[in-house]
């Protein structure tokens, strides 16, 4: 009973939330919300037993990528006018997304009416007393360790380019010298005139 009641309140939630993040005209509310979804949705994943997923929903989704696109959002001066001309433009193509969304749903409606997935038949079972996260564990460092090692890798090599790019030396611009401003004397900044009355000041 407890399951149940938990289920249909996460799942409230985040059908609310989600619903609220697509009309909501403030973006930065909009993020909000949908931190409030990624969180619900762990809940619904706690619920079936898939731990990892839902600490992934709220380290990746929630402690990285929303709260980042809600700093950008925070930062940037957003013309909530121009957001809003720009919608007659760009409908073909949110409706082109909505209708292959809707569709997407009703297959995975058609799916589920159709009957679960036996435990027995899947791909990769798992034995009832092992949890799902040692599971994974075991076959990404088994297994998969090489695959998961490449895929540090790459993640590495595109941490290094962007560092590169970030700090090349750029053409045309005035390095700071700091060395030049701490030898700097007071005398050499400024000069003591006696301009005449009415005569202005020479530049």
């Amino acid at each position: 009973m407890i399951q149940a009641i938990a289920f249909y309140l996460f799942a409230a939630i985040v059908i609310v939330s989600a619903a609220l993040t697509i009309t909501s005209r403030n973006p930065v509310h909009a993020v909000l919300w949908l931190i409030l979804a990624f969180f619900n949705a762990a809940g619904l994943m706690v619920l079936v037993g898939a731990e990892f997923i839902a600490m992934l929903l709220v380290i990746v989704y929630v402690g990285a990528v929303a709260v980042l696109f809600l700093f950008v959002v925070m930062m940037l001066n957003v013309d909530f006018a121009e957001l809003r001309a720009g919608f007659v433009r760009y409908a073909a193509i949110g409706l082109a997304f909505a209708v292959a969304l809707v569709s997407e749903a009703v297959m995975a409606l058609w799916g589920y009416s159709a009957g679960a997935i036996e435990l027995a038949r899947r791909t990769a079972p798992t034995p009832d007393k092992v949890p799902n996260i040692q599971a994974i564990g075991d076959l990404l460092y088994t297994r998969y360790l090489f695959v998961f090692e490449a895929a540090g890798l790459v993640l590495l090599v595109a941490m290094i380019g962007a560092i590169v790019l970030t700090h090349r030396e750029r053409g045309g611009t005035r390095p700071q010298n700091i060395a030049r401003q701490i030898a700097r004397r007071p005398q050499d900044a400024t000069r003591n005139t006696q301009p005449v009355v009415g005569g202005g000041i020479e530049l």
